[in-house]
């Protein structure tokens, strides 16, 4: 159950983008006239502020997780392919953002019904590594072959990692699964700062 709702805000965490256009939408709205607060827009407006709090905490717990452990790989092969799903997301956010009026209970209903329908499909097939918020974030996504050290064995699996990965050199990594991991920052930078 603590897995699956895990999984749930790394979902709401890969439209942060959308929700904070929209709830930008809906502040210009009230600031220009257009829309005056009434119970439907009160709800709307405090349940985009809740998912972008549960994605960002979605991401933290995720990043930042002290307890997941980090192994040693050595990078063989890598391919950065995260313009293969930023675009596809972008232009479902343009969509709700600019063409759905929620002021309007049909169109709350239709949003919260594709949102659902699109969290089904993303959590049970762990499509956690499309996730535009990170690319936003600066983060890259890779598919890469690795060998864990000492051990001739060659994986694959998905990383995020700001920056560009090197072949044949040692990172340290936090793997998930292989939808979803990342390169341990602190790890790699506390040894370099024991060099």
């Amino acid at each position: 159950m603590k897995q699956t709702l895990k999984n749930i805000m790394l979902f709401l965490s890969a439209f942060i983008p959308m929700y904070f256009l929209i709830w930008v939408k809906l502040v210009m709205e009230l600031i220009n006239d257009n829309l005056h607060f009434n119970v439907l827009n009160t709800i709307v407006f405090v349940a985009l502020i809740v998912v972008i709090a549960l994605g960002l905490l979605g991401l933290k717990l995720e990043i930042f997780n002290q307890k997941e452990k980090s192994q040693k790989v050595i990078i063989m092969e890598w391919n950065n392919i995260t313009d293969r799903h930023f675009l596809g997301y972008f232009s479902l956010f343009v969509l709700f953002a600019i063409t759905f009026d929620l002021s309007k209970v049909s169109m709350v209903v239709v949003f919260v019904l594709i949102l659902c329908m699109i969290g089904v499909v993303y959590v049970k097939n762990k499509l956690f590594y499309i996730n535009p918020f990170l690319n936003i974030l600066g983060f890259n996504f890779y598919k890469i072959s690795y060998k864990v050290e000492n051990d001739e064995q060659v994986l694959q699996t998905h990383i995020f990692y700001r920056g560009n990965l090197k072949e044949n050199k040692l990172y340290w990594v936090k793997i998930k699964d292989e939808n979803f991991s990342f390169v341990d920052k602190t790890k790699m930078e506390n040894k370099k700062n024991e060099k």
